[in-house]
């Protein structure tokens, strides 16, 4: 034992992961949840994945930390905050504005994350010669937020994503697998009591009951895995909405305690993304999006799914002025442009 006590090691280790810019970090076994395990292979065999096929790929890997890595003993569940300075629903009063999902509106999560991830690997390794570590954000077949709650830095709630009493809905996780044996915390109760803001407030009504999501209708997943041509029945709903949707998550009443001096300041959002005009986005080239958005995680969709919202975005702000815009694009090789164009000129008249 390096440093101190196996009777400290938990304390030292999160007073580490706050030093390196986490805001949450609790720690929970490692062992298999086969209650979690039988629920994801219902929501899955529902069909509520939509066409996220890697899910069911990695499924035997998803039931819990050990079924990805059998020698874990411990998992380090931890999350950076990115709560934003003001409600992120206030752009729907302007329609000539495209709406960004705040997490992606700074710089990119994965690699902010997982640099943390790493750095903080690395302290425990030194710390406790002979550990073992793996770190995972985002990417890999990892439930975070079921281990985020079994670590006690908040619960799951009704809209499915994590809420924490401290940083309300707005929590980047990520997590760290060991061969350590680490004291676990106590699991986090569920608080989410007889609310149910976070259901009233999706635009498509993406939650079949709560606590369950059906990522068909979600918004977050229309604009951003969905390829081709999204539902006619969804795209007014949409509104002005082009990379995800915040709206379930700043309903919950919880993030009145989450204060944006709290986020890390890699997430502030840039000043081209936080209320950019659909004008500009609709000109945008293949090369263009390239560069506007160079280290953000919507440089993954690529520029045709990109303009493909803009343009339903396009469709339902009542603007003529963006009719030359739309026009432009009628006849764009990608057919789900095209068609997104027909539709939005149909829209402006």
């Amino acid at each position: 034992m390096v440093n101190g006590t196996a009777g400290n090691l938990e304390s030292r280790l999160k007073a580490e992961a706050a030093a390196l810019g986490f805001a949450a970090c609790g720690i929970a076994p490692a062992a298999d949840d086969p209650l979690r395990a039988r629920r994801l292979e219902q929501w899955l065999g529902d069909g509520c994945h939509g066409t996220m096929e890697w899910m069911e790929t990695r499924l035997h890997h998803r039931r819990g930390p050990r079924s990805l890595w059998p020698e874990a003993q411990s998992v380090i569940a931890l999350g950076m905050s990115y709560a934003p300075a003001a409600d992120p629903r206030m752009l729907q009063a302007h329609p000539d504005r495209a709406r960004i999902s705040v997490y992606a509106q700074g710089a990119d999560y994965h690699d902010v994350v997982k640099r943390g991830l790493k750095a903080l690997a690395r302290w425990l390794v030194a710390d406790q010669p002979g550990a073992e570590v793996k770190v995972f954000v985002d990417t890999a077949p990892v439930m975070e937020k079921p281990l985020g709650q079994l670590a006690g830095i908040g619960w799951q709630g009704k809209h499915t994503n994590l809420v924490s009493r401290t940083h309300g809905s707005w929590l980047f996780l990520g997590a760290i697998f060991t061969t350590l044996a680490l004291s676990p915390d106590q699991p986090h109760a569920d608080r989410c009591g007889t609310c149910s803001a976070c259901q009233t407030a999706c635009p498509t009504d993406a939650f079949p009951a709560p606590y369950r999501l059906d990522a068909r209708r979600c918004i977050s997943y229309l604009t951003i895995e969905h390829k081709g041509p999204i539902p006619h029945e969804f795209r007014t709903a949409m509104g002005n909405r082009i990379y995800g949707c915040d709206d379930c998550l700043a309903a919950c009443p919880w993030n009145r305690f989450a204060a944006a001096a709290q986020a890390n300041r890699a997430f502030l959002p840039r000043a081209e993304l936080a209320a950019p005009r659909l004008a500009d986005m609709l000109a945008l080239d293949d090369a263009a999006f390239r560069r506007v958005f160079s280290g953000s995680p919507i440089k993954r969709i690529g520029r045709d799914r990109w303009v493909r919202n803009c343009l339903y975005a396009a469709g339902n702000s009542a603007d003529p002025a963006l009719l030359p815009a739309v026009q432009a694009l009628a006849n764009d090789p990608d057919p789900a442009i095209a068609d997104a164009a027909h539709w939005a000129m149909q829209r402006l008249g």
